[in-house]
């Protein structure tokens, strides 16, 4: 790549999804059968908001990308476990409580600084369902990670937590994940970020449930790049019970020195300054993403002290739209 990435192009038949062993007889769905209606909004004067695309990898039709960690010959198959004893997390953002078949949002696009270290800062979505030791998890966004891509520059990634076999999983660290287009992956980088007081970039993240197969397709900007067969999950088969948007930290030190979240500002800052998620919403059992109701959203975060989550409203023109984020640890 012009940027310094390096990618290994597989054939998208021999990708690690299939080490799988619920997945041994798959049959590979190359696009969704059917889309969510997708209700859209307006956004913010085009003169200091644009959309930015992920970097387009140019591996041949027929296999997909898997990045290799910091320019190395060995794909990046790192595992993050969010329940490794030494494992620490904050979160601030908007959650939502109720059944939903998707979840989507524009996602303001930051790179918060994270030390060399196994930290990670993210700006994401999740869905979940189940509850305690029993919960699965699935969710993609942006995310700083030193460790697992060798810098630290702001890239798209998926993450999912298998609450069966208790095991986390990002990319393709493990099998699970099946990725199907062949420009734009897992690991792709997003440029140029949001400048503090300048232009601000945005990039619209969909996860969504296609009823014809059950499988749950991620999207980058309306485009379906990769899916998890519902059959993977036990307790997210069917349905999510439980949505998240916002920055969130994870890592050995990520509680107790805590990293950047979104642009390492607090939300009241505002537009320009602070990080934003708009045109939040959940899709329906009907197919269509509309706005979540108000009275099963709240806005939060672990620690007010490091990162906040503020200005929640919901407009005609924007949609659900809240700001979030802080300088973690290191005072303002």
């Amino acid at each position: 790549m012009e940027d310094g990435d390096v990618y290994d192009c597989i054939d998208v038949y021999k990708q690690p999804a299939f080490n799988h062993p619920l997945l041994k007889d798959h049959k590979t769905q190359m696009k969704p059968s059917s889309f969510p209606v997708w209700m859209d909004t307006q956004t913010f004067p085009s003169d200091s908001f644009s959309q930015v695309q992920p970097s387009i990898i140019k591996c041949p039709t027929g296999t997909i990308p898997i990045l290799c960690s910091n320019g190395s010959s060995t794909i990046a198959t790192h595992n993050i476990d969010g329940l490794k004893n030494d494992m620490q997390w904050e979160r601030a953002g908007l959650r939502y409580v109720g059944d939903l078949f998707g979840a989507r949002a524009l996602i303001n696009v930051w790179e918060p600084k994270v030390k060399k270290s196994q930290d990670s800062s993210s700006l994401w979505i999740n869905i979940e369902n189940g509850g305690g030791q029993h919960t699965d998890r699935m969710g993609a966004g942006l995310r700083v990670s030193p460790t697992l891509s060798g810098d630290a520059f702001v890239r798209f990634h998926v993450a999912w937590y298998d609450g069966y076999s208790k095991k986390s999983c990002v990319d393709f660290s493990c099998p699970g994940y099946v990725q199907v287009h062949h420009n734009v992956g897992p690991g792709s980088r997003i440029q140029p970020s949001s400048v503090y007081g300048g232009v601000q970039k945005v990039v619209d993240i969909q996860i969504f449930k296609e009823p014809t197969s059950g499988h749950w397709w991620v999207s980058v900007n309306k485009m379906p790049i990769g899916y998890w067969p519902g059959g993977l999950f036990k307790f997210i088969r069917y349905k999510g019970g439980f949505a998240f948007w916002g920055g969130q930290v994870e890592g050995p030190t990520a509680a107790s020195n805590s990293p950047e979240m979104g642009s390492g500002h607090f939300a009241l800052e505002g537009f320009g300054k602070a990080a934003f998620m708009e045109g939040i919403e959940i899709a329906d059992n009907k197919g269509w993403f509309v706005t979540p109701d108000k009275s099963r959203v709240k806005h939060g975060s672990s620690d007010r002290s490091k990162y906040t989550a503020d200005g929640f409203e919901v407009r005609k023109d924007l949609g659900m739209l809240f700001f979030y984020g802080g300088p973690g640890s290191k005072r303002a």
